[in-house]
């Protein structure tokens, strides 16, 4: 079973249950509990983050959003949206315990084939990644900080 880790995140007042032996915490986007696994932690930090932090608005915000990639269903781990329903951010999380690889990235870089999305963050909760795609010149840079959603950036 898994016992909470403090992350480099802000904590917040997350609502942790035991139900028959097993952690669950409160899925605020989902309005239900999920079994707590060391990558919802740390997923459930990040969405608390962006919200709170960053102003990202909850009602924009889908967890595992599925999608087609070479005929196989994959699950992104957070898709957020703006106003006009435009997707703006992809988000892949990991256990606190997983490195952060080039294998990771190209989990995600797979995915945005697919979703076409001008900001990627990779997280284990430890150690951060965000990269502003440029589509028409076909690269990636990594950038410092992710944007907070009322910031009006190049994307």
């Amino acid at each position: 079973m898994f016992e909470p880790i403090v992350l480099n995140l802000p904590p917040y007042p997350s609502k942790i249950s035991r139900k028959l032996g097993k952690l669950y915490i409160f899925d605020d986007l989902r309005k239900k509990d999920l079994v707590l696994t060391p990558e919802e932690w740390v997923r459930q930090h990040w969405v608390n983050y962006l919200h709170k932090f960053k102003k990202y608005p909850k009602s924009l915000m889908q967890i595992e959003g599925g999608l087609s990639l070479n005929t196989l269903q994959k699950r992104s781990d957070l898709l957020i949206f703006n106003n006009q329903g435009e997707k703006i951010l992809l988000a892949e999380f990991k256990a606190p315990t997983v490195k952060i690889t080039e294998k990771t990235f190209s989990q995600i870089a797979n995915y945005n084939t697919i979703h076409k999305i001008p900001l990627l963050l990779v997280s284990n909760g430890i150690q951060h990644y965000y990269c502003k795609i440029d589509f028409e010149l076909q690269r990636f840079d990594f950038i410092e900080e992710l944007p907070d959603y009322n910031t009006q950036v190049d994307l």
